[in-house]
């Protein structure tokens, strides 16, 4: 049953990919690569790994959505028809996909035991993460623990991204008071939902941030979550009531804070003798101490991650204003 499950979610997924190639309606196109991303996050659930169905339906399907519709506000929704030829790049993916799957060969057997990843990484952590970093969540255990440089530079990077969307589009005010009131205030029955449904989104996401050593979770769902519930009361009240509640200075700040605190953990490890996110040398007790340093980088990167979401809306947000300004 499992295994014909996948190959429904599987035959979803081509056909959805296929169809997003062929329309030249692109609102409906981001409106199938939301689908595909839940799709995609339903393969991740049948997989086991829960904390990446997590992340891609959060990201993929809630705020990629939402920014890529921002640009649809910038570009139009219809496709320019192209008079070009189509051959040269048709030969350049067939070449690309011929070599991926040229370098699949060498591969072992898909979920063999004999595998490396279960014969030496996946035994290792599964024996000795209980003693050495006592989470329940092993995934959590590996990201932010035996993996933690990787996650700062992840953290890095989605602050890189921030930098260069605001360096290219910039967050623009209202500068024409005859320009209409954005938002959908109009609409009484949504903004009385908004109200209620945002408080909710919050507490969610807090949940999900301190639960993340525990169950599914962790700061770059936490930070999505956030900002979506953000991004949903600027989409129902205007933005200019969004930058009253969140300034876009104050994120461009956050964003930053949230990368040097979880570097900061790094720093004072060293200071205490330890290497760089050595989280053992925060407490007396090592698992004490890997307990606080988990805690410590992921509300760093819940920081950073919710920071840097609800600016790059911000940036596509008041360009369409500014663009579909009378």
């Amino acid at each position: 049953m499992a295994e014909f499950i996948d190959l429904v979610l599987l035959a979803m997924l081509a056909l959805t990919a296929l169809r997003v190639i062929f329309l030249k309606d692109l609102f409906a196109v981001v409106m199938l690569f939301g689908i595909y991303s839940f799709l995609s996050a339903l393969i991740f659930v049948s997989l086991d790994a829960v904390d990446v169905a997590f992340t891609e339906a959060s990201v993929g399907a809630g705020i990629s959505t939402v920014l890529m519709l921002g640009t649809l506000a910038l570009t139009g929704r219809t496709e320019k028809e192209n008079k070009r030829s189509s051959v040269l790049p048709l030969l350049v993916v067939c070449v690309t996909g011929a070599a991926l799957i040229y370098g699949t060969l060498d591969m072992p057997p898909f979920g063999h035991p004999d595998n490396p990843v279960h014969e030496h990484v996946a035994p290792r952590y599964i024996e000795e993460s209980p003693k050495e970093v006592g989470l329940p969540n092993m995934v959590t255990s590996v990201l932010a623990s035996y993996r933690g440089f990787d996650t700062l530079g992840e953290t890095v990077v989605v602050f890189s991204a921030a930098i260069g969307v605001l360096a290219l589009l910039g967050v623009r005010r209202r500068e024409d008071k005859n320009t209409p009131e954005s938002g959908l205030k109009a609409h009484l029955v949504l903004r009385s939902v908004a109200k209620s449904v945002i408080p909710l989104v919050i507490l969610f996401a807090l949940y999900v941030q301190f639960h993340g050593d525990f169950g599914p979770g962790g700061g770059f769902q936490a930070g999505v979550i956030a900002a979506a519930a953000f991004i949903l009361y600027a989409l129902v009240f205007g933005l200019p009531m969004a930058f009253k509640v969140i300034k876009p200075k104050f994120l461009q700040m956050m964003a930053a804070a949230g990368v040097l605190l979880y570097a900061s953990v790094g720093l004072f490890s060293m200071a205490k003798g330890g290497l760089f996110l050595d989280y053992n040398q925060l407490a007396d007790d090592p698992i004490a101490g890997q307990h606080y340093g988990i805690i410590i980088i992921e509300l760093g990167v819940g920081i950073t991650v919710f920071a840097v979401m609800l600016s790059i809306f911000y940036a596509f947000g008041s360009q369409a204003e500014r663009v579909n300004k009378p």
